[in-house]
């Protein structure tokens, strides 16, 4: 009997509903004579195909994750806030301006500062022309020169063009806007249409954001339900427009939400634990003074959930793609050698990705070390203090999230595939029995 590459292959992502078991054409039996065209090759690519995923899998993932879903969708809807969160004591009119000439201030201020001359190009004054007051060259890591444009504040109740605005920063719209381009092209030309998803689900992402969690937080509502909420929307959207909605994305969205609930409780126990307030955190004071009910500390832990959803998202895409290859590389392998085998994938993708999100909480909090390493405070003097405390439980509680996501999607994804590798198997062994 000619060989039979049952395991030739490949984990196709897309859609593979239209692809059925073909049985190669000529010898009925596959007996072949050692010619090339003798060698029958079974094309079993439909790794992706609900109906050949284990049934009990399917059944489980859907009464999980359709409630779930559902339950997000409607906490979104309910808590979708209403009205403008604006408050206007704090409303500042903006405009931007190109210099066209820098000099020092006149009198004795000419120490202190320069006299930028900035013509606006926005505004209620574009056009015209104004002397702007900037830091000196010298006092400032970025001075302002010639052809640069800036950011001006506009103060309505001035007397006189030149009391009206103020310098404010360095006008970094155009910088930025050609990073994004260039990283967009990137991911487009790696991942094609795949990656153009990407850019979506990432458009889809800033927009919860900006619509969704942080206006329903300033309304009053719970940041961490908000946070919870708005994080399994996104990760569902993100999941299923990036990979497609099949059994794979499904069981790495399983994976992600359980994970998630995890990352939750350990973040709200161990932040009571440690007795952390909140208020270390960057923009914390100003965010109470502005909103007095806020809770400082569900907010804190709500930054712990929105830290780790990226990663986790990662990961659990990372482990169901994981083994669904190793099915397709040996179909016949059982549940226990596809969870052993992709647990090997995870432990290094985890001992890297952990690396990874402590040290980006630690490059956060970096301004608060060097001045702990000025001070030369006993390093458990350091550890206790609030802003370092807050970053450990944040790098740690979100690294255990990851840990816990590895198993639990690979487990899902072999439960799903194994049953279905042995229906493969049994295919071919009937077709050439």
């Amino acid at each position: 009997m000619a060989s039979r590459n049952v395991g030739r292959r490949r984990a196709d992502h897309r859609s593979n509903r239209r692809r059925k078991l073909e049985i190669p054409a000529g010898h009925g039996h596959g007996h072949g004579h050692g010619h090339g065209h003798g060698d029958h090759v079974v094309d079993t690519s439909v790794v992706n195909d609900d109906a050949i995923v284990a049934r009990r899998v399917r059944i489980v993932v859907a009464a999980v994750l359709i409630p779930l879903l559902l339950a997000a969708v409607v906490g979104m809807i309910v808590m979708w806030p209403d009205g403008d969160v604006k408050v206007a004591s704090y409303q500042t009119a903006t405009a931007r301006g190109d210099v066209t000439a820098v000099k020092a201030c006149p009198g004795k201020q000419g120490q202190q500062c320069d006299e930028a001359t900035v013509k606006l190009t926005s505004g209620p004054d574009k056009g015209r022309t104004v002397p702007i007051e900037v830091p000196k060259a010298n006092q400032t890591p970025i001075p302002v020169k010639v052809g640069q444009t800036v950011m001006l504040g506009i103060d309505d109740g001035a007397q006189t063009l030149a009391e009206r605005y103020s310098y404010v920063d360095h006008d970094r719209t155009n910088s930025l806007l050609l990073l994004a381009g260039i990283f967009a092209v990137a991911v487009v030309a790696l991942s094609r249409w795949r990656g153009f998803a990407a850019l979506i689900a990432l458009a889809v992402t800033a927009v919860m954001l900006t619509q969704f969690i942080l206006p329903a937080i300033l309304h009053g509502e719970n940041a961490l339900l908000v946070a919870v909420v708005g994080g399994t929307v996104i990760m569902a959207i993100a999941l299923f427009l990036t990979h497609g909605i099949n059994a794979e994305s499904s069981i790495a969205l399983s994976g992600t939400v359980a994970a998630l609930g995890l990352t939750v409780l350990l973040g709200w126990f161990f932040t009571k634990f440690c007795q952390l307030s909140g208020l270390a955190s960057e923009g914390a004071s100003g965010a109470k003074s502005l909103v007095p009910n806020i809770d400082l500390t569900g907010l804190l832990v709500a930054g712990m959930v929105i830290g780790a959803l990226g990663v986790l998202d990662d990961v659990t895409v990372t482990q169901a793609a994981a083994v669904w290859e190793l099915s397709a590389a040996n179909p016949a392998a059982n549940r226990r050698e596809l969870v052993t085998a992709g647990l090997r994938i995870g432990r290094t993708h985890v001992a890297s990705v952990v690396n990874t999100l402590v040290l980006a909480y630690a490059g956060a909090s970096l301004p608060v070390l060097l001045v702990f390493a000025i001070q030369d405070l006993p390093g458990r003097a350091v550890l206790s203090t609030e802003s370092v405390a807050m970053e450990i439980v944040r790098g740690l509680v979100g690294s255990l999230g990851i840990i816990a996501a590895v198993p639990l999607t690979t487990a899902l994804a072999a439960m799903a595939v194994a049953d279905r590798s042995r229906e493969l198997v049994a295919d071919v062994e009937h077709i050439y029995d």
